[in-house]
């Protein structure tokens, strides 16, 4: 158990309708620290009655809740944004206790979290709408933007308060009511920002939290006729399944699926920086996000002395709880993910050339699930490693060619969220970028998500977008009005 300066902020009830419920069978899940294996707390193992229940809640609260001012709300917004701040020491430990990221890590991304619910307080103000020129001397077109409705959030257990944030905040600036079903893994999380949505005054049914049976709340989400928007951050096996429960509604949703991140490093690239920068953009969060660096593109002229800085420094990788302040990359989210990395570092060997293996760790505690970095090199673009998501720490390592060559290679694969390219000649970089098929791709850097830029997938990585005007946008209707302008 972390200790909390708050400890009200431990919950073990979930939040439905302005109530902490538990479930109505007294079941309960479990939830533990991956560095260890301890027990950190448990959260109601709810199902589809109380999922019935909260959706009835917050179509009964979007009622009112949508007919609040745009300054009402982002007052509101705000009051929960200065919250969340002067908490985060509180919810970063509780962050690093069930998900395990050092505390470091856990402490930058509450103060994400915190501003995406700062920006979209802001953008409240500027849902605007439109006169369009008419045809007509005696008629008026107007067009104008309205909330979409009761929304529904499934989120991941990688990020669990930034990838709530990123989708609550939205919703609630536009008007929307929503229900969000976090990761079993991580519930506690949300439980907390939940617990500090209330404290802000943000009323009964318009936030609701609810954890337990992923597939019986899943499905009453999506089957609902109520629930008028999905958003869901996750695999793109499991956004495919989503999508197919939601066609009989037409749900509007937004998917932020699986990723393959390229970093493409040219020969005139500065070394050393591009090393540190693939580093952390490989390791950040142990690997297990969609957007980080899982292929190493490297031109064939600089290839061998690059690899070779690049799997010492990803040997020095310090891997350990997160929780001490040496740790620079925690454990995986749990044992049976380690035992899946492990069989394919394993596997990795017999078809690829291994630079690094990944392996556990000797000082691991008994329970925890660690895994060093791995790096392994291949030019077959047909290869489980170049083509699957891994979700881990393993690196691959391909060379190209020419600019045209690293294009193809990148974009040989279904994925398109997030890439990078590293080079010294902007004229370049702003070539491969404009020919590569990614939603979001970095020059000299990795990894920069902000509140103000779109964030979102090509092909298979998902559509939507989070954050930004767009993300705003997606989360409401747009209304045509014609009148007339006369009478």
């Amino acid at each position: 158990m972390p200790r909390l300066q708050d400890p009200t902020l431990l919950k073990n009830l979930a939040l439905i309708d302005g109530q902490w419920c538990p479930a109505t069978d007294g079941s309960t899940l479990p939830v533990h620290n991956p560095a260890n294996g301890e027990l950190v707390g448990h959260v109601p193992n709810m199902g589809a009655a109380q999922t019935q229940t909260a959706i009835e809640a917050a179509d009964r609260a979007f009622a009112s809740w949508k007919l609040r001012t745009a300054e009402d709300r982002a007052n509101l917004l705000k009051r929960w944004h200065a919250l969340m701040l002067a908490n985060a020491d509180d919810l970063a430990l509780l962050m690093t206790a069930e998900q395990g990221k050092p505390l470091a890590e856990a402490k930058g991304e509450i103060a994400s979290a915190a501003s995406y619910i700062e920006w979209f307080a802001e953008e409240a103000r500027r849902i605007y709408g439109e006169v369009i020129p008419s045809p007509w001397p005696d008629k008026r077109i107007v067009v104008t933007r309205e909330p979409v409705g009761v929304c529904a959030a499934i989120t991941p257990w990688n990020f669990p308060s930034a990838m709530i944030t990123r989708k609550v905040a939205p919703a609630l600036a536009a008007g929307c009511t929503i229900i969000v079903k976090p990761a079993e893994q991580t519930p506690l999380s949300a439980l907390a920002m939940a617990e500090l949505a209330q404290r802000a005054g943000i009323p009964a049914g318009v936030f609701n939290v609810i954890t337990g049976d992923a597939r019986a709340i899943g499905g009453v989400l999506t089957a609902s006729p109520a629930v008028r928007k999905l958003t869901f951050t996750g695999s793109t096996e499991v956004g495919r399944v989503l999508a197919a429960q939601c066609a009989p509604t037409l749900k509007r949703m937004s998917l932020e699926l699986g990723g393959k991140a390229p970093a493409i490093v040219r020969a005139d690239a500065n070394m050393s920086a591009a090393v540190r920068g693939i580093v952390g953009g490989a390791c950040v969060m142990a690997g297990q996000m969609c957007t980080a660096i899982s292929r190493v593109l490297v031109h064939e002229s600089v290839a061998a002395d690059f690899s070779a800085q690049l799997s010492q420094a990803l040997a020095q990788v310090k891997v350990g709880p997160g929780n001490l302040p040496t740790s620079a990359m925690g454990p995986l989210i749990d044992q049976r993910n380690q035992a899946r990395l492990l069989e394919e570092v394993r596997a990795a060997a017999t078809d690829c050339r291994v630079w690094l293996a990944g392996q556990v760790p000797s000082d691991t505690p008994r329970g925890g699930a660690f895994i060093t970095p791995a790096l392994v090199a291949t030019q077959d673009l047909n290869s489980h490693f170049v083509q699957d998501e891994i979700f881990g720490p393993l690196l691959t390592l391909e060379t190209f060619t020419s600019d045209e060559d690293a294009v193809q290679r990148a974009n040989a694969t279904r994925y398109g969220l997030a890439a990078s390219v590293w080079t010294a000649d902007h004229r370049a970089a702003r070539q491969i970028a404009r020919r590569i098929k990614f939603g979001n791709v970095w020059v000299n850097a990795h990894n920069r998500l902000f509140a103000e830029i779109e964030t979102g997938g090509y092909r298979q990585s998902g559509f939507g977008r989070l954050h930004g005007v767009e993300g705003l946008n997606d989360f409401m209707e747009t209304k045509h009005v014609f009148m007339p302008c006369n009478d």
